[in-house]
């Protein structure tokens, strides 16, 4: 019987569509794209957010949260530019991985190098940030490991922008979460599925 209330109390969610995401950034998710990650910025000038995975299965969206996350020190901007420290709103491809630590299992091309190592100068805090890395496709080339240089759109729209674990404050403009949830990203998002990053404050997703 609680799962026909559960049925009944989730009758009113459109599971056709993902929560939060207006038409603008839904009609810009690939038509074969069954994985997305979902950022949802506090605000547009918040360094604090959550991340949702939501699978899709037919024509129906089945989301797990990923826990608390962290984006761009200063918020998100439609508009990146290198040391801004604000993360891109948008959606973007997700092909590439890699890290410090070795394979956990990936599904998408893993690139395991001591490259890279924070470095050491950093607070240490930070030093175990690119332990796994998800390399964001924002001004860079697919399939190339997450630490290519190439920058398609030029180096003043900055670049590098990744999922890679969190240290519990704003990043440069990468979106940063709980390891547990990127060793759980790196073994389920599959390049077969099309898998997708969806972020943004939750004003320009909606929009």
């Amino acid at each position: 019987a609680g799962g026909e209330s559960d049925r009944a109390a989730a009758g009113s969610v459109d599971r056709t569509r993902i929560p939060g995401i207006g038409d603008r950034l839904k009609t810009r998710i690939p038509s074969d794209s069954r994985q997305v990650v979902a950022v949802y910025g506090a605000g547009r000038n918040s360094a604090d957010s959550t991340a949702v995975l939501y699978t899709r299965s037919g024509s129906m969206w089945d989301g797990r949260p990923l826990g608390r996350a962290h984006n761009g020190a200063k918020g998100w901007t439609t508009d990146h530019h290198e040391d801004d420290k604000r993360s891109p709103v948008g959606v973007f491809t997700l092909t590439d991985a890699g890290g410090v630590l070795k394979d956990p299992g990936a599904l998408l091309p893993y690139d395991r190098s001591p490259g890279y190592q924070a470095p050491r100068g950093w607070a240490k805090s930070y030093w175990h940030d690119f332990d796994y890395v998800i390399a964001i496709n924002y001004n860079r080339r697919p399939g190339t490991p997450p630490n290519d240089p190439i920058r398609p759109q030029g180096q003043s729209k900055g670049g590098g922008i990744w999922l890679h674990l969190d240290h519990g404050s704003g990043t440069s403009a990468c979106v940063s979460l709980p390891k547990s949830a990127m060793e759980r990203l790196l073994r389920t998002l599959d390049p077969r599925r099309h898998p997708v990053v969806v972020m943004g404050d939750r004003a320009e997703l909606r929009a």
